[in-house]
């Protein structure tokens, strides 16, 4: 996987998660109601629920709203989320995983045919664009100089697969499974995590003209205003100009 792409796509990621910033206690509040519908109220054995609820701290989501929330999800009444995940061909033969996660599937469905209306691309048939993904764990964190042998040292014993540092960033790859593992292994060293969670890291990159980039930035920020919609991955390899 290339480097400076990949970095790039982090970079570039950041600042759109900050731009949607607003929508994200809707997605904790989704994440945890999901997760206790799954696997029950006991976040010990739920590591779905674990992972939610560290993030909805993250957030600074008050304590009332969790628990609010964990006893919404218990209810009968509350509507499942379900996760559905579309596949793209965008611009210039760029692949987009698209992940939803809604109570009501109509609506997503005509969300994203109206967002490939608008900013073009087509839905492809499912494991045409997934083949060139992969589902991973990424925890990344700024780099601590007097701890960094120690981290990767009990990172990769705790059974991280990637351990990549540039500038003043670390970004960590394990598997989807140990992701919360290997998360508490870096808050025991009394380290920050900036973020960790599961995300489709792309195989191989796609090159695309300048236009045809902006046009998939225009597709990309479509979809991820989206209500249902709570992540969006893409292997385009990006310009530096754009950025």
């Amino acid at each position: 996987m290339a480097g400076h792409s990949k970095w790039a796509n982090i970079k570039h990621r950041k600042g759109r998660a900050d731009a949607v910033k607003g929508k994200m206690f809707t997605r904790v509040t989704k994440e945890i109601i999901t997760a206790v519908k799954l696997g029950g109220v006991d976040p010990k054995v739920n590591t779905r629920l674990r992972l939610a609820l560290q993030k909805a701290r993250e957030v600074n989501m008050p304590s009332d709203n969790i628990e609010r929330n964990i006893k919404k999800a218990t209810s009968q009444d509350q509507a499942a989320f379900t996760p559905i995940i579309y596949e793209i061909y965008g611009h210039g033969g760029v692949g987009l995983i698209v992940e939803v996660m809604t109570d009501n599937k109509n609506r997503s469905a005509s969300d994203i045919r109206i967002a490939l209306n608008k900013r073009g691309g087509n839905l492809a048939t499912p494991g045409a664009v997934m083949f060139n993904f992969e589902h991973k764990g990424v925890i990344e964190m700024l780099r601590n100089l007097e701890q960094e042998e120690a981290l990767f040292l009990a990172v990769s014993e705790a059974g991280a697969e990637d351990f990549e540092v540039e500038d003043e960033c670390i970004m960590i790859t394990t598997p989807p499974e140990l992701l919360y593992g290997v998360k508490e292994v870096v808050h025991h060293l009394s380290l920050t995590v900036e973020s960790a969670e599961l995300q489709y890291l792309p195989k191989v990159w796609a090159e695309c003209s300048e236009e045809e980039e902006k046009s998939n930035q225009g597709l990309i920020e479509w979809l991820e205003n989206l209500d249902d919609v709570d992540h969006v991955s893409h292997n385009m390899h990006l310009h530096k100009d754009l950025k």
